[in-house]
C-alpha cells in the first residue's frame, strides 16, 4: 500500500477543469530516497541464563561487537538511527556498537525481538516449538517487517542509513520477506554472531541485497553462531 497510486484518491477531481491530474499527483507521492538497512545479529552471549535479564553478551559476545562497531563506523556513513531489540544481548550489542557511532541515537522496540516467525520448511527435528507460538511470534514479527522495512517516505530527499540489532530468526524472516522468497524458507539461512546483512531499498521499492551475515571483518577464531 505504498505504490504511489494507492495513495491517490482517483475520485477527487480538479476543481478548475473537473480532470484528473494523475501524473503531477502522482509525483507528489513518489519517494525521491534510497534506504539502506543494516541488520545486525547480537553477539555471542550467555546460553546458561534462565531468563532474559539473564542472557547476558559473553566476553567473546563482547569482542565481537566491538569488531562489529568499528566494521560499521569504518564505512564512512551517516547512519540516521539504530532501532534494538529490547532483549539483553540485543541491547548490549547495541551499547557497544553505539560507542564506535557517537551521536546516533538509538530507540528500543518489543517487536524486534526473538520467536518463531512461520512454520519452517522443511521442517528440523532439534527445535519444535509449540504450534501456539508461530502465531504470537509470527504476527509481530510480521508487524515488525511491515513497520520498518519498506521504501522511503514521499518526504525523505535524501538517502538514509539505519541500523537494526536483533536475531537470527527476525532478520532470516525479514530477508526472506523484502526479497519475495517463500518465508517458509527462512531457517535455511545462517547467520553468524554480529554479522551484518545490507538491504537496499529504492526508490522505487524494489529491494536488493548487498550481503548476507557478514563477518569477514573478523579474525575467525572470533566467530560464532550460537
Amino acid at each position: 500500500r505504498r505504490e504511489p497510486l494507492a495513495l491517490i484518491n482517483l475520485k477527487k477531481k480538479n476543481e478548475e477543469t473537473g480532470e484528473e491530474e494523475l501524473a503531477s499527483r502522482l509525483d507528489h507521492y513518489k519517494a525521491k530516497a534510497t534506504r539502506h538497512i543494516f541488520l545486525i545479529r547480537h553477539s555471542q552471549y550467555n546460553l546458561d541464563g534462565r531468563a532474559d535479564k539473564d542472557r547476558t553478551l559473553t566476553p567473546l559476545g563482547r569482542e565481537q561487537a566491538e569488531l562489529t562497531g568499528h566494521r560499521l563506523a569504518s564505512l564512512g556513513l551517516k547512519f540516521d538511527q539504530i532501532i534494538h531489540s529490547s532483549m539483553t544481548r540485543a541491547t548490549e550489542t547495541t551499547e557497544i556498537i553505539s560507542k564506535h557511532l557517537p551521536g546516533v541515537k538509538k530507540i528500543s522496540t518489543d517487536l524486534l525481538r526473538e520467536g518463531a516467525p512461520i512454520e519452517p520448511d522443511p521442517p528440523v527435528s532439534h527445535w519444535k516449538p509449540e504450534a501456539v507460538q508461530y502465531y504470537e511470534d509470527g504476527a509481530r514479527i510480521e508487524a515488525a517487517f511491515r513497520n520498518f522495512i519498506h521504501r522511503a517516505d514521499a518526504k525523505q530527499e535524501e538517502d538514509s542509513y539505519e541500523i537494526f540489532v536483533c536475531h537470527a530468526n527476525v532478520i532470516r524472516y525479514i530477508v526472506c520477506r523484502a526479497l519475495q522468497f517463500p518465508p517458509e524458507g527462512w531457517l535455511r539461512l545462517s547467520l553468524n554472531n554480529g554479522s551484518i546483512t545490507h538491504l537496499v531499498i529504492r526508490p522505487n521499492g524494489r529491494v536488493a541485497l548487498r550481503t548476507l551475515g557478514d563477518t569477514g571483518f573478523m579474525p575467525p577464531d572470533k566467530i560464532t553462531r550460537t
